[in-house]
């Protein structure tokens, strides 16, 4: 199935935030899948939510994570880091 129409958002969220932005955008009808996840410099424990939609919905998806996402405690720390793709082919089985 070609689907020149959708966007994959990889979403890499604190893991004390991922519960309250995965609710989030499910209210806002999204298809969203959360994989935990770790990293960084001190390998803190992560949410990686993955979100299909349609590019018009891009903008509305990275408002709600960040409307989401708590401050951090240290300035110098990011909230969140987020990837857009194209994709090129789509299939539910």
């Amino acid at each position: 199935m070609s689907s020149d129409n959708m966007r994959l958002i990889i979403a890499i969220v604190r893991d004390t935030d991922g519960e309250e932005i995965l609710q989030a955008l499910i209210k806002a009808e999204c298809r969203v899948t959360r994989i935990a996840s770790s990293g960084g410099f001190l390998r803190r424990g992560n949410a990686t939510l993955l979100v299909g939609v349609e590019p018009e919905r891009v903008k509305e998806v990275i408002h709600l994570v960040r409307e989401y996402s708590a401050p951090p405690v240290d300035p110098g720390l990011k909230r969140v880091t987020i990837f857009v793709l194209k994709v090129d082919r789509f299939e539910q089985i």
